[in-house]
């Protein structure tokens, strides 16, 4: 199965996803990113769709921009990998139920970006990573894979989120690979 993956980051999943071997047709960007520089080393086209930040922004044109650039790579799965823009729904028009994003908190608890801030001021003992399927509302689709991660005495929001990003890129890559296999649904 064909993977486009949407990135705004480190890369740091992409490359996890390419070091599981599986089917990266293409990675689009929505800004300037290290995940550039990792999908070109590996050989993966990239398309890079910049978008405004503000009132300007079209979320609707924007996308139609990405769901385009999927389809002219023949792509039947989405990754979202650290993707910064909140799409509309054509996304989920064109893969219905194959949109996968990966979200650092035990889903439902702490959607939204700032998960790992909200579990430290919430004095939660545990969080961790949750791989979903993506829907129009924001973290709320069906949940494919949890796992859990302690929150440490001295926690600051940087090294529970390295230790949370530690679990992500493994369970991500693992998750896709059995969703892919039809292993789960």
């Amino acid at each position: 199965m064909r993977i486009g993956v949407l990135a705004s980051g480190s890369g740091t999943n992409l490359s996890s996803i390419l070091d599981e071997g599986l089917d990266v047709a293409v990675v689009v960007v929505d800004r300037v990113c290290r995940a550039t520089d990792v999908a070109r080393r590996a050989g993966v086209p990239v398309v890079e769709l910049p978008r405004t930040f503000g009132r300007d922004f079209d979320r609707l044109a924007y996308t139609h921009q990405v769901v385009d650039a999927l389809a002219a790579h023949d792509v039947a799965l989405v990754v979202m990998a650290g993707f910064g823009t909140v799409l509309d729904k054509p996304i989920h028009d064109a893969y219905p139920g194959r949109i996968l994003n990966t979200h650092p908190a035990l889903l439902p608890a702490f959607p939204g970006w700032h998960s790992v801030e909200e579990a430290l001021a919430a004095g939660v003992k545990l969080t961790g990573c949750t791989v979903h399927v993506a829907t129009l509302d924001v973290d709320a689709g069906p949940i494919l894979a949890q796992e859990a991660v302690p929150v440490l005495p001295g926690d600051t929001v940087e090294s529970l989120h390295e230790r949370i990003k530690s679990v992500e890129r493994r369970l991500y890559p693992a998750t896709i690979r059995q969703f892919i296999e039809g292993v789960i649904p």
